[in-house]
């Protein structure tokens, strides 16, 4: 009987040379091309699809510069980074701004154009708007941005929104970013903590001369094939 699996097998693989039979090895998650070398590397290719990726730092800036303190770890330049990416791909994303504290003018207005700006007052509304950008099928990447929010309101955050929201993204494939300043995202797959550290020097730089300097520490990664359909 097992001989003629793989006569079968053999048979199919000859006929059929693109066609995948269901004892071959799944395929690995497809990822979002973040266009950092360094994280793409990482990442293996970049962020997961139907996944949500944590990125823990503080706060670099309002306008994704680095802030010229040790809390500078680079989280704005990672955002800035992105925003620019989605542009060069030609591709539509969304940053939810839990706090109102994304600066606009360091940006092209070109680049504006393929970014979807949610301005929100505290953490709870942006949860909310979170849950309902989530469910379009046609986002490819969707930023959460909770880095400047106060503690008390991440601390009111509920574990179970966070699963909630990972069986959204498990279902339409978006990659799904959210940045915190500590680790509380209890059902991201991948978790990445920037160790980044920039001094007063780099108000002087730009952009994509610090970009390259950012470093991560991969803290969890527990991926699996993500089927969309």
């Amino acid at each position: 009987m097992n001989s003629q699996i793989v006569q079968l097998r053999q048979l199919l693989a000859d006929r059929f040379p693109h066609l995948r039979t269901w004892t071959d090895t799944p395929p690995a998650p497809s990822c979002w091309k973040t266009g950092v070398e360094r994280l793409d590397t990482l990442l293996h290719g970049g962020l997961a699809k139907g996944s949500i990726t944590e990125i823990v730092g503080g706060n670099s800036g309002r306008d994704g510069r680095a802030a010229p303190s040790a809390s500078g770890t680079g989280s704005g330049l990672l955002l800035h980074a992105l925003i620019e990416q989605a542009h060069a791909t030609q591709q539509i994303i969304v940053l939810i701004d839990a706090a109102d504290s994304f600066d606009p003018c360091s940006f092209a207005q070109e680049t504006l154009s393929r970014l979807l700006w949610v301005r929100c007052k505290n953490a709870a509304e942006a949860l909310k708007a979170t849950d309902i950008i989530l469910r379009d099928r046609n986002l490819p990447l969707v930023l959460l941005d909770l880095k400047m929010n106060p503690a008390a309101q991440l601390r009111k955050i509920s574990g179970t929104i966070w699963y909630r929201l990972q069986r959204i993204v498990q279902q339409n494939g978006t990659s799904f970013v959210v940045f915190t300043p500590n680790a509380m995202v209890s059902s991201t797959e991948v978790r990445l903590t920037l160790n980044s550290h920039f001094d007063i020097t780099a108000l002087s730089q730009t952009p994509e001369e610090l970009v390259p300097e950012l470093h991560f520490n991969l803290d969890r990664e527990n991926l699996r094939a993500v089927e969309v359909g």
